[in-house]
């Protein structure tokens, strides 16, 4: 659960009533599970915060956290989700290495995608250096080498046409005109909102990846 606020008072406003509703219901909220943390400004820093209550409680402030498997920075960099799919990418690929050396090709291509393509929350990857995603591109071309049995350095852009299998940028480009897509489409309010603004850091970067 995720509570949001501009301020530190609105929050401890949103505070009283979750312990409220959680009274009122016969739950508890976990407080040693429980942290927040505060979003710094675009080129700016954040003074002293005071403290947040929960039970009387002082909680833990935090500089990221993972919400449904996304991480969430201060600064909203994606370069800490990122390396996180990078990691897990590296680990899935070794286990199809290990496990399914001696398969055909055909099946390890239709491994390579059910596994090494899932890239979750791309989409979401707005504000991070060109270094940091190009080194989750050297780990995916990398991965699909080393399943097929490929030397190292052969062109990355030969092998997967060869496969027909997405290079990474296509990957980005289908995932984020796939959630670009169900944003617009959505009868929520807020998404609705974020799909009408032009300037939203989302649709520029959406855009953006599909006029290079």
């Amino acid at each position: 659960m995720v509570l949001l606020s501009r301020s530190v008072s609105a929050l401890r406003k949103l505070l009283g009533i979750c312990e409220g509703y959680a009274v009122a219901h016969g739950l508890r909220y976990n407080v040693q599970k429980s942290e927040f943390l505060v979003f710094k400004p675009k080129g700016g820093t954040v003074g002293t915060v005071p403290a947040v209550y929960l039970y009387g409680t002082e909680l833990k402030r935090t500089s990221q956290f993972k919400y449904l498997g996304h991480w969430v920075t201060e600064d909203l960099s994606d370069g800490v989700d990122i390396e996180r799919e990078r990691r897990s990418m590296a680990v899935r690929c070794n286990m199809l290495a290990r496990r399914f050396a001696r398969c055909t090709r055909q099946v390890k291509i239709t491994l390579f995608k059910a596994y090494c393509q899932s890239f979750y929350t791309c989409s979401l990857w707005v504000r991070h250096s060109a270094s940091t995603l190009n080194t989750l591109r050297v780990q995916y071309n990398n991965a699909f080498r080393m399943l097929m049995g490929l030397p190292r350095y052969c062109s990355a852009s030969g092998m997967l046409t060869e496969a027909r299998t997405d290079g990474f940028h296509a990957i980005l480009r289908k995932r984020a005109a796939s959630l670009m897509r169900r944003v617009c489409a959505s009868p929520n309010s807020l998404l609705r909102v974020v799909a009408s603004r032009l300037d939203c850091p989302f649709q520029y970067h959406w855009v953006k990846l599909h006029v290079r």
